[in-house]
């Protein structure tokens, strides 16, 4: 109640209390059926036990939102998760919508509004901060209060019954007071929807995620490659990427990203210029260039000139720009001005040690005149010191522009402003795959149907082999042979030489059993294999029901790649691509996308990013692989997973590449378990 009239609040504020006559001045009601006037909001704190009610005479009262700042609910276990069901279907009954439970509460510093029971009200600013912890939440506005960081909006989201993460995101979006969306999220609550809106939103404006929970312990076992190499964390990374999202990897990088991104127009381009009193730290910023992913700026021959003809014969007119450990205020404006002018700079480094004869204060002034003449370039600097630095850091810090104690953070933000420039570059250029017409989705039921009435959930090589070609996923032909004979006739049809592998749901590596003889070139080979494979597999695994034996064409050597997916419970179905072969898991070679949103681009960024590139694109004088074909294989396999929700995981392993083509020579796919 006193957050609520201290923060200026311009609407009516009605206290509900049964026991009370008056608080803070304030008429008191018994029930908010009481009031008698039309209410948009109200801010719940009472018992858990009596939430339900108080929810349910809201309902009646005709109120629009709950803000439940009462813990109590699915965050204690079983009785918690009933109550708050509960109140999720009362609120739906009368069309009320839910923050909450179990929050620290909502400020809006522009309404002004602050329905919370944080200690005061943060500074107005530009950045909204959503999380799903409340403690953080309270931690970073005591912090921010003493920090001088400014917020258009603090959002709790609690056990998010109702509204999440991405209702705020989307609110914050379309908000004119807010620049940056900051978020602290320990998951999301709908993968698809957040995708849709968050790829909408940070084409408007940063969104900033630090997503906690990013050990490998969580990921599940997996029969697949694909699902043993895709980590806990990797959907969420992998989600982020293709949404335009930034990912902060600790709170310092959050708020660094944070106060880069109100104050500082997003660069050109990637090429950064540094300007230093002092050696080791230039080299320090040099080598955190590269580290980040920037590039060190290089100096048109009148830069150089220029500065050559001001500055002391000892400093270095080189990116860094040394301008000596007795420079002046003068000096550093010769060198900054000159660097700033320079069409290679894309963006700049101040860094300042103090010496005895270093001028922090003036040098800082002369910092925000520049950057006000050049307006167009971001101006980051590092005053590395304590309190001699410390009036030099306020004007800096009052000026916007970012001041660190080092100059690997600096660097760090201003990757992420060049990281989301490229990120929304590519998201307003480039559009999702359109379906492909030509593929037979009815086929393919009946290949799923007759597996579950066989009570299995892994499709013989065989069936996957027909699932591939209802989607034109390029595949050597295989085909069931339940006799030597059959087996013979077969190899005629399609050709020698030929490969033969036991059918079986239950063997996973055949090899390890005798299951795959290869190379065989004639009919009787093909019969002495069928009965090699059928003795030794009937004597290592006596009780495995074998369904026959696969006859496949035998595919000539080509390079060694995987696709696959598996399929995330957030986001849905993950797409891999590297290194094939027996070595995938050895050298886990290998880059993801989601299926979901999966643009060309994304697809041939994927496979940019393996060492199976380097072969594909010919390597040591060997020919070039059709690397077109590998895309468009990639596409279709996204397409079958995205239409068919019941595949769990898919391995095409190998997929040789051709200069002419790509053929997948084996595959798996497993189906989610009957429900």
């Amino acid at each position: 109640m006193a957050n609520l009239k201290d923060s200026g609040f311009q609407g009516a504020i009605y206290p509900i209390n049964p026991k009370e006559e008056e608080i803070l001045g304030y008429r008191c009601y018994r029930s908010v059926k009481d009031v008698g006037q039309p209410i948009d909001v109200a801010v719940v704190s009472v018992p858990a036990a009596l939430v339900a009610g108080a929810a349910k005479e809201c309902g009646e009262a005709g109120v629009k939102f709950l803000i439940v700042i009462t813990a109590g609910f699915k965050e204690i276990g079983k009785e918690g998760a009933e109550r708050e069901q509960e109140l999720v279907r009362i609120c739906k009954e009368y069309n009320m919508r839910i923050v909450g439970p179990n929050v620290v509460g909502v400020i809006d510093t522009n309404s002004p509004f602050n329905g919370s029971f944080t200690r005061g009200m943060p500074l107005k600013g530009k950045i909204a901060f959503i999380s799903q912890s409340g403690a953080m939440l309270l931690a970073i506005l005591d912090w921010s209060l003493s920090a001088g960081i400014g917020f258009s909006q603090f959002v709790s989201m609690g056990n998010k019954a109702d509204l999440n993460e991405t209702d705020f995101i989307q609110a914050a979006a379309e908000d004119p007071n807010t620049s940056v969306i900051l978020c602290y999220l320990e998951d999301v609550t709908n993968g698809e929807r957040f995708l849709e809106v968050v790829r909408k939103a940070s084409q408007i404006k940063p969104i900033i995620i630090l997503k906690s929970g990013t050990s490998q312990d969580g990921a599940r076992a997996a029969s697949s490659h694909t699902g043993a190499l895709a980590g806990s964390d990797l959907a969420y990374d992998t989600a982020f990427k293709q949404s335009g999202v930034i990912r902060a990897l600790n709170m310092s990088d959050l708020f660094d990203l944070a106060v880069a991104f109100v104050n500082q127009p997003v660069p050109a381009g990637n090429r950064v210029a540094v300007v230093t009193n002092s050696g080791g730290p230039g080299i320090i910023a040099t080598d955190s260039v590269e580290r980040n992913k920037l590039k060190m700026a290089r100096f048109n021959k009148e830069t150089l000139e220029y500065m050559r003809s001001q500055l002391p014969v000892e400093a270095s007119v080189y990116n860094p720009v040394d301008v000596l450990g007795d420079a002046t205020p003068e000096r550093y404006t010769i060198a900054l001005e000159s660097i700033l002018k320079d069409d290679n700079t894309d963006s700049a480094l101040v860094l300042l040690s103090p010496t005895a004869v270093t001028e922090p204060v003036k040098i800082a002034n002369m910092i925000v005149d520049m950057h006000k003449k050049y307006p167009q370039k971001p101006l980051f600097t590092s005053y590395m010191g304590g309190e001699t630095l410390t009036e030099g850091i306020r004007i800096l810090s009052e000026a916007g522009i970012p001041c660190y104690t080092f100059p690997e953070p600096a660097l760090k933000a201003i990757s992420g402003l060049v990281t989301y420039d490229a990120l929304r570059t590519k998201l307003q250029k480039n559009k999702p795959i359109a379906p492909a017409p030509d593929v037979d989705k009815e086929k393919v039921k009946e290949v799923f149907a007759e597996v579950r009435r066989d009570n299995r959930v892994t499709l013989l090589g065989y069936e996957a082999t027909m699932v591939a070609e209802a989607y034109k996923i390029p595949v050597a032909p295989v085909v069931l042979a339940k006799s030597p004979d059959e087996a013979v006739a077969a190899a005629e049809k399609m050709g020698y030489p030929v490969v033969l592998k036991v059918a079986s749901p239950h063997i996973i590596h055949k090899s390890d059993v005798g299951g795959v003889k290869v190379g065989l070139s004639s009919a009787q080979e093909v019969k002495d294999a069928y009965n090699a494979i059928m003795e030794s597999v009937t004597r290592l695994m006596p009780d495995t029901p074998i369904y026959g034996i696969e006859v496949q064409v035998m595919m000539p050597k080509g390079t060694e790649t995987l696709i696959g997916m598996t399929r995330d419970v957030q986001f849905g179905p993950m797409i891999a691509f590297g290194m094939g072969g027996i070595y995938v898991n050895l050298l886990k070679d290998v880059s993801f996308r989601l299926a979901n949103g999966l643009t060309r681009e994304d697809i041939e960024e994927m496979i940019s990013e393996t060492k199976a590139y380097t072969l594909l694109k010919g390597y040591r004088g060997s020919e070039p692989c059709d690397i077109p074909s590998l895309v468009e294989a990639i596409a279709r396999i996204a397409q079958l997973c995205m239409d068919f929700p019941e595949i769990a995981e898919l391995d095409l392993n190998p997929v040789n590449a051709y200069p002419d083509k790509a053929v997948a020579l084996d595959v798996k796919i497993t189906l989610a378990g009957n429900k």
